[in-house]
């Protein structure tokens, strides 16, 4: 991974950028669109968005303003738990279609495992993805015995599983699961909700390459083989973030990085969500 741009390649061909942008939280509005083309101008190809973020529409916008070629984005949307089901997924996946002003999606996941409704879910997304209308579908929040449990049914396995993922939840059990399924590990909450950043070993880590904390998490996603997708909407924080490529941490940092694990969430446990 040498440069911004750079892809993983999912199990079916497809080719999805190591680095997108988030926007969780993210007002839509003059403030989302601005995060957006910010991120675009510093380079990212990927934007990571959902039905539940609200803001959709203005992540439209800031792609038709950024002038870059559609085709050279990679966008992501997700289908919210109230639209689960077969014919809701359908109607839902149209109206964020139409929200994004797109004629396809990059990829579409599942948001959570809604009990009783994902499996009808995934359906709907495999008779999308056969029709051309998703390059690839996926999946986030899933445990394993989710994912065991959705490819008792599935024609289709997911290409990715995103979860919350960090030096502080480094999900070793889940990541070594989906890469023997080739399903790609893409982290959302990336930084810990920025609880990471105070870190005495970050920060020494950070000091020795003149880099931030939060560049030296993201650089540890990119050596774990993991798809990262911070969130911010500082100009500065946005374009720090891609600045990733002209370093690399030793084998030890790494691993030392990984130590700092204590299972903790800052999210909602997917087995235990009650929205």
């Amino acid at each position: 991974m040498k440069h911004v741009q750079d892809t993983t390649t999912l199990y079916n061909g497809v080719k999805m950028p190591w680095l997108g942008f988030g926007v969780f939280k993210v007002k839509d509005g003059e403030e989302v669109v601005e995060a957006v083309k910010t991120a675009i101008q510093a380079g990212y190809r990927s934007i990571d968005t959902a039905k539940a973020y609200n803001n959709e529409t203005g992540v439209a916008q800031g792609i038709r303003e950024s002038g870059i070629a559609r085709e050279d984005l990679f966008i992501t949307t997700k289908v919210w738990n109230g639209d689960q089901g077969y014919e809701s997924t359908l109607a839902a996946f149209e109206a964020s279609m139409e929200r994004l002003e797109l004629e396809y999606m990059d990829l579409y996941l599942i948001h959570w495992p809604v009990k009783g409704k994902y499996k009808d879910t995934w359906r709907a997304l495999e008779k999308l993805h056969k029709e051309g209308r998703i390059r690839a579908i996926g999946v986030s929040n899933f445990q394993i015995h989710h994912l065991e449990d959705l490819m008792t049914e599935a024609t289709i396995k997911p290409a990715v599983n995103q979860v919350e993922l960090h030096p502080l939840l480094i999900q070793t059990e889940l990541r070594e699961y989906c890469s023997k399924h080739q399903i790609q590990i893409e982290a959302w909450s990336p930084l810990g909700q920025g609880h990471l950043l105070e870190h005495p070993l970050l920060q020494d880590i950070a000091a020795k390459y003149s880099k931030s904390p939060a560049q030296v998490i993201l650089r540890w996603d990119l050596q774990n083989g993991i798809v990262t997708i911070p969130k911010s909407v500082t100009p500065q924080r946005i374009r720090e973030n891609a600045d990733l490529y002209d370093f690399e941490l030793t084998t030890e940092e790494v691993e030392r990085i990984s130590q700092l694990n204590e299972n903790k969430r800052f999210g909602s446990d997917p087995d235990n969500f009650n929205f």
